[in-house]
């Protein structure tokens, strides 16, 4: 009888280990599905419309996120240009895909806005599509205060990347600058030029020097004609004149042999 008792007993706990075997695989199983079929992979938004891309990313859970807009000569406008994550990352439902779109190419002409007054200087940028980016101040007795002192990129800028403009204001704070204007520095020799913008804090790169050819001569006979550009001298910069540097920008000058 105890035999039959605990013959009994020990099938009982073999079908209950058995249950919670089941139960443990099973619940493993499930979660298994629960994680990965939340996973999707991003498919390749480059080239679509914003309103087709929304529509496939809402198709597989994600979720989208314009950034940013740039002009563009290869992708139309309305269209994706760039996208993050790239194409073919496994991300979980619900992500966010961060794009920028394309506002075709360039086709507005930059405004002037030097010598005006900043709100004056937003409302004529906004007047043509495009909008203030960065603004900085400079300390400028001899301007109005929040007359714009120069601007990035200059007036009838080809080629510009962004639909925004920055603006240099001048104010009467005796606050330290926030940034400054770049002069021009073509035709001056390297060290007046590393002089003048180590004075504000602003340092330059290695100078890159290169051969500038010397005019032709007026007639066979004439005596050989000297560089149109003195040795030494810089013959170009980056940033260009007129743009809003500041003591973290490394300035590149290019200077004649």
């Amino acid at each position: 009888m105890s035999g039959h008792v605990f013959r009994s007993f020990f099938r009982m706990v073999s079908l209950v280990l058995l249950l919670v075997v089941v139960g443990l695989l099973s619940a493993i199983t499930t979660m298994h599905f629960a994680i990965h079929g939340a996973e999707v992979e991003v498919p390749t938004l480059k080239g679509m419309t914003v309103a087709q891309a929304r529509s496939v990313a809402a198709g597989l859970g994600l979720n989208l996120d314009v950034d940013n807009r740039y002009y563009s000569a290869d992708v139309a406008a309305g269209h994706i240009l760039t996208q993050s994550p790239a194409p073919g990352t496994v991300v979980r439902s619900e992500w966010r895909v961060r794009v920028s779109e394309s506002l075709g190419p360039q086709k507005v002409d930059v405004p002037n806005v030097v010598g005006t007054d900043e709100r004056v200087a937003a409302l004529r940028l906004r007047r043509v599509g495009l909008e203030v980016g960065a603004t900085s101040r400079l300390p400028d007795s001899s301007a109005d205060e929040g007359a714009v002192l120069a601007q990035d990129p200059p007036a009838h800028a080809q080629g510009i990347e962004r639909p925004t403009v920055n603006l240099l204001v001048a104010t009467t704070s005796s606050e330290a600058p926030d940034g400054f204007v770049m002069p021009d520095l073509s035709g001056i020799p390297i060290v007046t030029a590393q002089a003048q913008l180590a004075q504000v804090g602003i340092k330059t790169a290695t100078p890159t020097f290169v051969d500038v050819p010397a005019p032709a001569a007026a007639t066979a006979g004439a005596a050989p004609s000297q560089p149109s550009v003195p040795p030494g001298s810089v013959v170009a910069q980056q940033p260009v004149a007129g743009a809003r540097v500041d003591q973290s920008t490394q300035v590149q000058l290019t200077v004649a042999k």
